[in-house]
């Protein structure tokens, strides 16, 4: 419901407390009828509530009352009033014998302007204060927060900001192959590594099988202390194994990889029992696919 601005004027002066008992009965009477001009006077009230929670209770000093105890005893009394003497008889008895027109003034105009004027210069006065109280406000907050009560302060607002990296392109190894061969020069295995997986295969070339013997794989590097087995190799044609995944890429391209005859089953302490019959490195035969580049 739209309101006049008279209304709105007398819900703030409510609001302020600066009524008087009939314009506050006034008042009161439209919030009992009406629930819309209950909300406007309850808007006015929270604006203006600002004001209380800033200014807090002063007690004033007790010598104040002294002074304005002897500043009413010290004020010159009131001269006493004296009422104009009474017009003789006769002239009395002339004035009421001639009828005087006395002309009628409506002053009910004059009295709701300027109660009207009254009225918003009181609101004036109570905004200029509210927008001051405001600005105190905000001035305290940003310099000196722990001044303002719990329910004035600002509440820290938390933002989360994902910060994505752009992840490095992986490097594409290429596939490494090592030629096992003994001192006469013929192959007898052929060991093949994908760099990017590090699982190998060996392939049977030209070994000859010996009868209760096993053929084992071994990778020895400078960098370890000894050699390690990498495994019996079957008897098919191809054995595939994944062990290399738990050995930096230098050790495993800068390895030699040998073959022993061990007893059947491979050695039982995982130290090889036999000279190396079969030995080669590896090299690379196909490069590392290029990444495409970021676009």
């Amino acid at each position: 419901m739209a309101y006049s601005e008279d209304h709105i004027a007398l819900a703030a002066e409510y609001a302020l407390g600066t009524l008087d008992a009939d314009e506050r009965a006034q008042v009161e009477t439209m919030m009992a009828l009406d629930r819309d001009f209950v909300a406007v006077v309850q808007a006015w009230e929270f604006r203006l509530g600002a004001l209380n929670q800033m200014v807090g209770a002063v007690e004033p000093r007790p010598e104040l009352w002294e002074r304005i105890r002897a500043a009413i005893g010290h004020s010159e009394p009131q001269a006493p009033i004296v009422l104009p003497d009474a017009p003789p008889a006769a002239a009395a008895e002339i004035a009421v014998s001639e009828p005087v027109a006395v002309p009628v003034i409506d002053d009910s105009n004059v009295i709701r302007l300027a109660a009207q004027a009254r009225r918003w210069r009181n609101l004036a006065s109570a905004m200029t204060a509210l927008a001051a109280a405001l600005i105190a406000m905000l001035a305290v907050e940003v310099f000196q927060p722990d001044v303002l009560p719990g329910s004035l302060r600002s509440k820290p607002r938390v933002q989360v900001v994902e910060v994505r990296t752009p992840q490095a392109a992986p490097v594409l190894s290429g596939q490494y192959v090592a030629i096992l061969q003994g001192q006469a020069g013929a192959p007898a295995f052929i060991l093949t590594v994908d760099g990017t997986t590090k699982n190998f295969t060996v392939r049977k070339i030209g070994a000859p099988p010996e009868a209760g013997k096993s053929f084992e794989l071994w990778l020895i590097s400078d960098k370890l202390p000894r050699p390690r087995s990498l495994g019996v190799i079957g008897g098919g044609d191809f054995t595939a194994r994944p062990v290399l995944s738990g050995y930096d890429q230098d050790v495993i391209n800068g390895a030699t990889y040998a073959v022993t005859v061990e007893q059947a089953g491979g050695s039982p302490d995982g130290v090889p029992h036999s000279t190396p019959i079969y030995t080669g490195k590896l090299i690379e035969t196909v490069p590392p696919a290029t990444p495409a580049p970021n676009r």
